[in-house]
């Protein structure tokens, strides 16, 4: 069983713009290439300011950016930060609680703290450490989740490695490898506990879908995969193996399916 899973849109990623004009006069051939230089952004305090496109942006404090925000470098974001519209940037660093109301599409998102994404997530790498919650679909190449995080409809992604403080939920996690497993206690576990006290770390999904899944403190409908191994705290409906499956002693599965030859 070969999990097929659909590509995140890398052309939504940003990235330096070139624009070439070829002419010819009298038989000798010119070219002219030209790069248009975006500003920089640079913001800080309480207040608030206008979207566009720049070559790298820094925000720090209680702001509000009147739109959409593209970035070609790297977009940094410490504090309450809230974008009006699509944020696209090549690099995201957001440390605090920042709201998008949009959709976010980065090469590389660094997440420290609070993320809320209205719209889909796309990019190449995810790291969070914190809380994320998405309306959409995340896909990208590879997510990596140290917290909870809550996505509205597909987790689509080559490699999705889970560490879960609290809650984790997904409709569908579909990747080529997935693990999920529940943190032991730590500084950062306590302060996750005094922050959200009522909410368990285990991951609530309807259907996994991977070449090699390994899970621990997870409740699912279906489970699919060629070596699959439920781990304790594991309640599911359906297992559907290729080659192995391991099941430990404290996890539950009503129905094991063997579909390879």
């Amino acid at each position: 069983m070969a999990f097929r899973r659909r590509r995140p849109n890398r052309g939504a990623i940003v990235h330096d713009g070139v624009h070439r004009a070829i002419e010819r006069n009298f038989g000798i051939r010119e070219e002219s290439v030209m790069t248009e230089i975006r500003p920089d952004m640079h913001i800080n305090g309480v207040s608030s300011t206008p979207g566009g496109h720049y070559r790298s942006a820094s925000i720090d404090g209680v702001i509000k950016v009147e739109g959409a925000l593209q970035v070609d470098g790297l977009a940094r974001m410490n504090g309450v930060v809230t974008v009006k519209g699509d944020l696209k940037a090549h690099e995201l660093e957001g440390d605090g609680k920042f709201k998008v109301q949009g959709r976010l599409s980065a090469g590389t998102a660094r997440i420290n703290g609070l993320a809320d994404v209205a719209g889909s997530v796309d990019g190449e790498h995810m790291i969070l450490k914190g809380m994320l919650s998405v309306k959409g679909d995340c896909a990208v190449e590879r997510f990596e989740a140290e917290g909870g995080f809550e996505v509205g409809g597909l987790l689509n992604a080559g490699t999705v490695d889970i560490r879960l403080y609290g809650r984790g939920k997904a409709r569908e996690i579909g990747g080529e490898s997935i693990r999920v497993r529940k943190m032991a206690r730590s500084a950062w576990k306590k302060i996750w506990e005094w922050m959200f006290p009522k909410w368990n770390p285990e991951m609530e999904v309807d259907v996994i879908e991977g070449d090699d899944v390994d899970l621990e403190n997870t409740i699912a409908r279906v489970v699919r995969g060629n070596r699959v191994v439920l781990g304790p705290g594991c309640r599911i409906g359906r297992v559907e193996y290729g080659s192995e499956l391991v099941r430990h002693p404290g996890a539950k599965a009503n129905e094991e399916v063997k579909t390879g030859a």
